[in-house]
């Protein structure tokens, strides 16, 4: 199994989400595409922007926040 590196970044959020930089930092297969994080009780979703940031020496993606829904029971 071969690990990707990084190339997005996760940027936003309210307070109440915490992500630290590490959960933050991701590989992402299709950059176009939305991606929904699972955090407690609710998704949160963030979508690309045409962005780019340098983190860690690495050139990454900016994913924005865009809201969040509820995991159904």
């Amino acid at each position: 199994m071969t690990t990707q590196p990084p190339n997005v970044i996760l940027s936003g959020g309210p307070a109440t989400l915490e992500l630290k930089l590490e959960d933050r930092i991701r590989y992402v297969e299709d950059t176009t595409s939305k991606v929904k994080l699972l955090k407690g009780n609710r998704y949160e979703h963030f979508e690309p922007t045409n962005g780019m940031t340098t983190e860690q020496e690495l050139e990454l993606l900016v994913y924005a926040w865009s809201g969040y829904t509820y995991v159904a029971e």
